[in-house]
């Protein structure tokens, strides 16, 4: 059973996947760290200086005996903006990814239709075996 397990743990697939979710973690980071400290403050500034990760729709202040509740719903506009953002640089790279793969050759035809009956024949028959007419 241990073999099998390493087996499955250094097959390329799983080692790709890991690298893949390791490298996705860091760049999400980079992404957050973009929207929240590049895009945002500039977008804040054009609409009135409004800080957008301090919006949110206040239900219950905070009193000494219990916290406040509040919908942060600024937060959550910061977090779609990651998410369209990570989203956008995931579609350019699999796109570019998908452009350098080499598109596999046509496959040659292994059958022909006959001129006289339309049916389908193999590619090097000489006589139709449908309506016995001779090919050329």
């Amino acid at each position: 059973m241990m073999r099998e397990f390493k087996e499955f743990a250094v097959k390329g697939n799983v080692m790709d996947m890991a690298v893949g979710i390791i490298i996705g973690g860091a760049f999400g980071k980079i992404v957050s760290s973009l929207v929240n400290d590049v895009i945002m403050p500039p977008i804040g500034l054009l609409l009135g200086k409004m800080d957008f990760s301090g919006l949110a729709l206040t239900l219950q202040e905070k009193t000494a005996t219990s916290p406040g509740v509040a919908i942060k719903y600024g937060l959550f506009i910061n977090t779609i903006l990651d998410f369209t953002i990570v989203a956008f640089a995931v579609f350019l790279l699999v796109k570019q990814l998908n452009r350098l793969k080499k598109a596999p050759p046509p496959a040659e035809a292994a059958t022909k239709d006959c001129p006289r009956c339309f049916s389908s024949i193999p590619i090097r028959a000489s006589r139709c075996p449908h309506c016995t007419s001779e090919l050329c």
